[in-house]
């Protein structure tokens, strides 16, 4: 293997509709598991509009492309140039390649590239099987895996962060497997194979090892195995036969270490920061969650820091924008009741109608008071300081060692006290408060004694099974901080935070553009409340029955 030369590549396109242009292609040259030279990356100009969709993943337009972009057959000549026949590995192969390279070649009437190799997305579910992240996204396994941040969403970060998954983590497997070949490990990605836990049905998320235990999972699987459906049959028979291959190590998962790890003496390190779990024990567990836990800090640190930066942007902005919010919103509410207040008066009657401005009253109350509690919740409202971000670092190393979602399942008691601790911490990190996550991390159980809760230990247990479900509802809390990290950093919020990042002056104009388009949306509903107003007293003869 470390003597072969093979190709990762990636490619960003106009989208999933035919024909599919490439926008950007990219692609890195490996040696065995290590990149060598520099990578191949160029832009498009297909001379195709992008539709809004595509550009917004990807963030590139027909005008950036015809500015920045090559021709597509220059593009893919050079391609071709630093491919020189070796085979091509993506993450999705079938779609970069056979979906989307293949028939783009052919448009262009471009002789076939390189060879295909193997799937890599295929490959990482296979060695990583049962996957600890939860799912083989990219993006996932490289946070949940602390790989470098390369740029999500560009054809080139994408390929540096696939090779990156090889030479840090997926090596490791393949070498305790004796995939020492790139024909090995070819084959390997190429052989028919299923996830172990299963993925659908009345057993979802059992493994299928378990049914030497469960006559009720063996049974389920011989029905899948004699399914008249082909697919679904071969799958069934394939488990089966696995089952008849004897057990095997439970529980394989690949974890990462941080600096700041206290993962055991015992556990077996094949490199630095990733840690191969085989043999489930009391003591390895305690390595394996102390692991996790270390994990979850950072990533909940980091959470929360890009979080407070983004809420304390909302509030700059709303401080700015708040009396045209508040015009904005008041007359939609009165130009929404004033509809219904004619549709009313049209169908049902004066009696109904003048229920619908005692409604309308109560609304702009409650809309006036929700302005009031949001300008004084904004005031409060201010970016962290760096030392203060220090903080909630080591707040979140204390934080993750009082998780124990499963710990007080069977005390009703102890387990409401756990979810209002859970949610004091969930409330103070969503708001910023500081002071509360100091008094939690630094006294749990005396936090819990001045609310009036009953006690709880938060302690670990010594019991293996409890600690094997600890170990599981940390993968499973790590994969939804990274989740909702993603879903931040993909929002239109976060991409303003970033804007005024890198440029200060930037906030101004986007206040000034703001206000504007909010001002011409009011002229329009003032026009529109003025038009029902009139139709009212049309109907009505009377001004004062008109809401608002």
């Amino acid at each position: 293997m470390q003597h072969t030369d093979w190709i990762i590549l990636d490619t960003e396109t106009t989208g999933f509709a035919a024909p599919i242009h490439v926008v950007e292609l990219a692609a890195q040259r490996m040696r065995g598991w290590e990149p060598i030279g520099e990578p191949f990356r160029k832009l498009l100009n297909q001379n195709v509009d992008i539709p809004p969709d595509a550009a917004r993943v990807h963030g590139y337009t027909r005008e950036i492309l015809e500015r920045d972009g090559e021709p597509a057959a220059a593009v893919h000549a050079a391609f071709a140039d630093y491919v020189n026949g070796l085979p091509l590995v993506a993450y999705n192969l079938d779609y970069d390649l056979e979906q989307v390279l293949k028939p783009e070649w052919a448009r262009l009437k471009i002789a076939p590239i390189g060879s295909a190799g193997f799937c890599a997305l295929r490959l990482a579910h296979r060695l990583l099987d049962p996957v600890p992240a939860g799912n083989c996204k990219l993006e996932t396994l490289r946070q949940y895996y602390h790989l470098p941040e390369r740029g999500a969403h560009s054809a080139l970060g994408d390929v540096l962060t696939v090779a990156d998954l090889f030479t840090q983590v997926l090596c490791l497997i393949a070498k305790q497997r004796g995939l020492d070949t790139w024909e090995k490990l070819a084959d390997y990605a190429h052989e028919e194979w299923y996830p172990s836990r299963l993925t659908f049905g009345k057993h979802k998320g059992k493994s299928i090892h378990d049914a030497r235990k469960n006559p009720e999972l063996r049974e389920w699987l011989e029905w899948l195995a004699g399914s008249t459906n082909a697919k679904s049959a071969g799958m069934g028979r394939w488990y089966l036969r696995e089952l008849e291959k004897g057990p095997r190590d439970a529980d394989e998962a690949l974890f990462v270490a941080t600096e700041d790890d206290e993962a055991s003496p015992d556990a077996e390190t094949h490199a630095e920061g990733i840690i191969i779990y085989v043999h489930p024990s009391l003591q390895r567990l305690r390595g394996l969650i102390a692991t996790s836990r270390a994990r979850l800090a950072e990533l909940e640190a980091a959470y929360t820091s890009e979080k407070n930066h983004v809420t304390a942007l909302h509030a700059r902005v709303f401080q700015r924008l708040r009396r045209h919010f508040e015009e904005r919103d008041r007359l939609r509410l009165v130009v929404s009741y004033r509809r219904t207040f004619l549709n009313t008066l049209l169908s049902e009657g004066e009696e109904e109608a003048e229920r619908v401005r005692d409604e309308y009253n109560e609304a702009d109350a409650r809309t006036q008071q929700e302005y009031k509690d949001t300008e004084a919740e904004m005031e409060s409202k201010r970016r962290l300081s760096d030392e203060e971000e220090s903080e909630v670092k080591i707040l979140w190393r204390k934080l993750v060692k009082l998780f124990h979602p499963d710990r007080f399942a069977d005390d009703p008691e102890k387990q409401t006290t756990y979810t209002k601790l859970t949610e004091a911490i969930n409330t103070a990190k969503d708001s910023g408060d500081l002071e509360t996550l100091r008094q939690i991390a630094d006294d749990p159980a005396g936090y819990i004694l001045r609310q009036g809760w009953t006690a709880i230990d938060l302690g670990d247990t010594d019991e293996l099974d409890q600690l094997q479900k600890l170990l599981h509802s940390l993968e499973a809390e790590i994969i939804a901080v990274i989740e909702a990290t993603a879903a931040l950093k993909e929002s239109t919020s976060y991409e303003l935070y970033q804007i005024i990042e890198q440029e200060p002056e930037a906030f101004d104009q986007i206040i000034a553009k703001q206000a504007e388009g909010i001002s011409q949306e009011v002229e329009q509903l003032k026009a529109e409340a003025e038009r029902l107003k009139e139709e009212i007293i049309e109907l009505s003869g009377d001004e004062a029955s008109v809401p608002g």
